[in-house]
Formats: C-alpha cells, sequence, structure tokens
C-alpha cells in the first residue's frame, strides 16, 4: 500500500492518512476506523499510542495496549496502520504488533539522539518511516533526522510538514511558513512529502484551505486527524473532524499535477518563465549597483568614525519600503524579510570595508 507514497506516478490522486489523535478505548478506534474506510478516500490509518505532554498530568496516550486495536483495526478495513515513535521501545513494540508504518514526532526531530536511537532500532527493518519538521524552523534538524534514518539502512523515509512555532502567530497554532517545506522540497525532491493540516491549523474551520494548499504546492498528500466524536476526544478535540466530514473535504479539494503535455500550455509558461528569467537578472543587477553604493558609505563612515548599524535609518528605509511594496501589491511581510536581507548584506559589506 505504501509503494503508492514512496512510488508516485504524475496521475496518483494526494496519498490520505487518517485516523483519531489518539486512541482512547478499542470501541472508538475500531468504530473510527471502520467509518474511514468506508469512505473509500482513505489509504492508510493512524492513531496516536504515546502522545508526548508539555506538563505531566495530561493524558499521554494509552501505551502499548492500544496496539492491538489497530491490528485488529487493520484486519477489518484491509488499510495499513501508522503510528509515532520517540523511542527504542516504541519502535520494537510497533514491529511487534505488525505496524505498517512509523513516523517521527516534531518534539522527537528536535532531539539527535533520540532519533539516532530510533534509527539504531529499525536497523535492517523494511518499514517505511516519516519525519516531521522539528517544532523550530530549523531545517537542518530536519536533514539531520532524514539522513539519520537513511545511513540506519532505510530505503523508504519521507517528511511530513506540521507548521512550526512562532512567536505572536495567532492565525495558527503551528505556522506553516511554506517556504520551509518548498526548500525541503528542492532539497530533496525525490522524497515524499505530506501535509498536517490538524496540527498547522489546530481548529477545524480552516483545515480545508491548508490542504488545499498543500496540494497547490505539490505535496504528495495529507494527514488529517479524525474521531467519531470529536468534541469529546481526549486530545486535541478542535482539530479533529469525523469520517464523514473529512469525506467531504477531500471531495471538494482540487487535484492537480506537477505539469502537463499540452502544447499550448507548454509554450505561454515557457515565455512567462523568460521575463521572470530576464527580470530577475535586472534585480541582480540593481542589487549589485546598491552594494556597491552600501561599500562607498561604508568607507565614508570609516573616514569618519561613524558605527555601521544605525537604527533610525533602518526604520525610515523599512518604513518607506513597506509603502511602495503597498503600492505594487506586495505583502508588508515579503517587504519586511526582503528589506532586512537586503540590509543584513550591506552591514556585512560595510563592516568588511571597516576592517580593510
Amino acid at each position: 500500500m505504501f509503494n503508492d507514497l514512496f512510488n508516485r506516478k504524475p496521475e496518483d490522486k494526494p496519498f490520505l492518512i487518517s485516523g483519531p489523535c489518539s486512541a482512547e478505548t478499542e470501541a472508538q478506534v475500531l468504530e473510527t476506523c471502520q467509518r474511514l474506510a468506508a469512505t473509500g478516500k482513505v489509504q492508510a490509518l493512524r492513531a496516536g499510542i504515546w502522545k508526548p505532554r508539555t506538563k505531566p498530568g495530561g493524558f499521554e496516550g494509552v501505551g502499548a495496549k492500544g496496539l492491538p486495536w489497530l491490528k485488529k483495526a487493520s484486519e477489518l478495513t484491509g488499510l495499513p496502520v501508522a503510528v509515532e515513535v520517540a523511542t527504542a521501545k516504541h519502535v520494537e513494540d510497533c514491529l511487534a504488533f505488525g505496524v505498517d508504518l512509523v513516523w517521527v514526532g516534531a518534539r522527537t526531530t528536535g532531539n539527535p539522539f533520540s532519533v539516532q536511537e530510533i534509527a539504531n532500532a529499525l536497523r535492517g527493518v523494511d518499514i517505511p518511516v516519516l519525519v516531521k519538521n522539528p517544532i523550530h524552523p530549523e531545517l537542518e534538524l530536519w536533514v539531520g533526522a532524514l539522513e539519520r534514518l537513511q545511513k540506519a539502512g532505510l530505503k523508504q523515509v519521507g517528511m511530513i510538514h506540521r507548521g512550526f512555532s512562532s512567536y505572536g502567530n495567532t492565525d495558527y497554532r503551528n505556522a506553516p511558513m511554506w517556504h520551509l517545506p518548498i526548500e525541503m522540497k528542492r532539497r530533496m525532491p525525490d522524497m515524499p512529502i505530506l501535509n498536517d493540516p490538524s496540527h498547522i491549523c489546530g481548529r477545524r474551520d480552516t483545515l480545508f484551505a491548508v490542504a488545499q494548499q498543500a496540494l497547490d504546492l505539490d505535496f504528495d498528500g495529507t494527514m488529517i486527524e479524525s474521531h467519531i466524536d470529536p468534541d469529546n476526544a481526549w486530545s486535541d478535540a478542535k482539530q479533529q473532524i469525523t469520517p464523514e466530514v473529512l469525506k467531504q473535504l477531500i471531495i471538494d479539494l482540487v487535484w492537480r499535477h506537477e505539469t502537463t503535455d499540452k502544447q499550448e500550455f507548454v509554450t505561454a509558461l515557457a515565455g512567462l518563465r523568460e521575463q521572470i528569467n530576464n527580470l530577475d537578472a535586472e534585480v541582480m543587477q540593481l542589487l549589485g549597483r546598491r552594494m556597491a553604493v552600501a561599500e562607498k558609505i561604508g568607507q565614508y563612515k570609516k573616514e569618519n568614525d561613524i558605527t555601521i548599524l544605525q537604527t533610525a535609518r533602518l526604520n525610515e528605509i523599512l518604513e518607506r519600503s513597506k509603502r511602495q511594496g503597498a503600492q505594487v501589491g506586495l505583502t508588508e511581510e515579503f517587504v519586511e524579510r526582503y528589506m532586512e536581507a537586503v540590509h543584513l548584506e550591506s552591514v556585512l559589506r560595510q563592516e568588511k570595508v571597516m576592517n580593510s
């Protein structure tokens, strides 16, 4: 079944993994999984067996006793099952009960010692493994976790984008920061990547928009949490939906492909891309000229014993750029990121002049 994820063809529809955030009781797991299977939209089932919590005292999962429930659900539905693991013991338990896929959670990805322990426990085992991005936006931790598993001999390794913790974020439980999974797709173009709208959104009313955006960015599939009684779920109640609501969500999504062989489209796209290439070349030329001016400013500052960093000037540049950007349809967030990068390069150029 997971060959559909790791050996996808252009015409394949996105791969869907679904199930409750937490396995609570055998009856809850079996009913949820059977109703999910009845939708005809789910390729694999999931359930949280061990649930890491920030503080002690909360529900931390039923533990290994929930694994036979998942095995039974698989037997009843014919669908494979997936479980999150965080320790070597978790891996051993999952293998003992025939779990078909395991994934490494965000908290674990951020700890190389834990990832290595899992990789060692999986050495010599032919099982698919997915790795969620770390909680904080540190791509090298994500890359490192994937590489540790690959070096342990695992052939079927993939990614799950579940968003990142960010200060001041209000729209999402975990900000998607789409540029980061896009960069991971660029670095590892042959590695499948799923989107986890449940953990990005933290609430059910925005699941569709995030799932659609992921498909528009050519993600290979999605993992969405589903529960027979979401409002009374023992964990993450606000982000779970019933199997029937999930079915309609999947039906409403628009499936798109990375490319097409329609000549009209190919010709038009090639023309537009050439325009972008030319504009990018112009931007690079202008940036080079800007940095040359910044170096001259650095020379004047050096001759007159003036500091490089001048906060008032930076604020002036940012405010003016935001106004100008708004006039041509650029978002304030983009302008801030762009100008901060330009300013940093300018400072580094001036620093080099100062120290020459």
